[in-house]
């Protein structure tokens, strides 16, 4: 194995074990895109690259799209906690 490609699994690595351990929401985002950019570089060293395009393109909608989830579910949170309904 080359250099890059270990760089490529680490990255992924990192970034799979920030999401399952790290609790802030914002820290899963940070290591959602740390993930997607070793699975880009990873899928460019195999020389596929019209999946990495297609990967690079929808990887900001679909951090997008979690970011969103996010505040969504953290106002979801507040609500319930202003009218009593979880005891926090």
């Amino acid at each position: 194995m080359d250099f890059v490609s270990i760089i490529a699994i680490a990255l992924m690595v990192i970034g799979a074990f920030g999401i399952i351990f790290l609790k802030k929401p914002l820290d899963k985002v940070i290591m959602f895109t740390i993930l997607d950019a070793g699975f880009v570089l990873a899928v460019v060293l195999f020389k596929y690259l019209d999946v990495a395009m297609f990967a690079a393109l929808a990887g900001p909608l679909s951090t997008l799209v979690f970011i969103l989830s996010i505040v969504k579910v953290n106002d979801i949170r507040k609500k319930k906690l202003e009218r009593g309904e979880i005891n926090g």
